[in-house]
């Protein structure tokens, strides 16, 4: 008998899942933030050159041709919720990325996003490390911690300080990775982020719960920069790995609507350079930053690969329901 329509995850991986998004809304509960929900097609998507989006089109009842796009996350509309609102929220919700398959990827996922009003990117990692901490006690598991900025990890395992690093060393470090043929025409960025998946990530396979911050400012996305002491700017952006698996994406986020617009069209310029479609600003986020997003964090975490790391999964297919290559 054909047993392809059989989910991809067993029962008790299904439960574990049940548990987990109870287990995420009590902590939340508890501690007054307000869950949202927000739309999966939207008029906008991400500029962000590293991230492709699905886009959708529909007659719409036949008069005028919609086009869209499924969300890459809830970020933008969470964020004209809380330029309304000033209030704490998260939301559980369904993320879209038209992107590989692999081992830790599927084209959708389940995604984790909250927002704290009067935050920066340290007390949210603190906050991060409570629910973590929480979900595996629940499991009687036990995770060590470690956090090193962005430049202390390149320091260690390549012996370079990545801010002021020229883009001549970094190609020459990353042909021993990737070949002389594949480094050609590689930014900066490219170089770091190939070093940072190439050698440093593996080494953290066994480090337990360790969190990075404080990345180029090149790397900033939707986060602020701040000026470290030997008057490096850097982005006020941190990632959670566990055991060498990117678990979330926080920032303290950006509130100023002009850098949101400049970075806007920096994105467009990068995806130019990559063959990759512009993407037209969202003018609805840019008029929430203009009436004013309070001083907050945020931060993204892939349920899926959380429940990979409290299961012992080793593929993104084992822990959903139904994989991308059984609908």
């Amino acid at each position: 008998m054909d047993n392809k329509w059989r989910p991809t995850a067993n029962l008790e991986l299904i439960k574990l899942r049940a548990w987990l998004l109870k287990r995420v809304r009590d902590f939340f509960s508890q501690r007054d933030l307000l869950e949202v929900e927000t739309p999966l097609l939207g008029q906008h998507t991400v500029s962000d050159p590293h991230l492709k989006s699905f886009t959708v089109g529909s007659a719409c009842g036949g008069e005028n041709l919609f086009s869209g796009f499924l969300q890459t996350s809830p970020e933008y509309f969470m964020k004209r919720l809380l330029a309304a609102e000033s209030v704490s929220i998260f939301q559980i919700c369904k993320a879209f990325r038209d992107e590989e398959m692999g081992c830790h990827h599927n084209p959708e996922f389940t995604l984790l996003e909250w927002y704290r009003c009067g935050y920066d990117h340290q007390q949210l990692m603190l906050e991060v490390r409570e629910l973590i901490d929480e979900l595996f006690a629940s499991k009687a598991k036990k995770l060590t911690w470690d956090a090193f900025s962005y430049q202390q990890l390149f320091e260690k395992y390549l012996g370079i300080n990545p801010h002021v690093v020229s883009r001549d060393v970094l190609l020459e470090l990353c042909v021993a990775y990737v070949g002389l043929e594949q480094v050609q025409g590689l930014t900066k960025d490219n170089c770091l982020d190939l070093l940072l998946s190439y050698n440093i990530v593996p080494k953290l396979k066994n480090k337990g719960a360790v969190f990075v911050f404080d990345y180029p400012r090149s790397q900033a996305a939707l986060a602020k920069l701040s000026k470290k002491a030997d008057n490096i700017v850097v982005a006020s952006r941190f990632e959670l790995y566990i055991n060498g698996l990117e678990i979330a994406n926080g920032y303290h986020e950006l509130t100023d609507q002009q850098e949101q617009k400049k970075r806007f069209a920096d994105d467009n310029g990068r995806r130019q350079k990559s063959g990759s479609d512009d993407v037209i600003a969202d003018d609805k986020l840019l008029a929430a930053l203009e009436a004013g997003l309070p001083e907050c964090a945020g931060v993204a975490i892939g349920l899926d690969r959380l429940l990979m790391a409290l299961s012992g999964a080793k593929t993104i297919a084992e822990v959903q329901a139904f994989a991308f290559n059984s609908v």
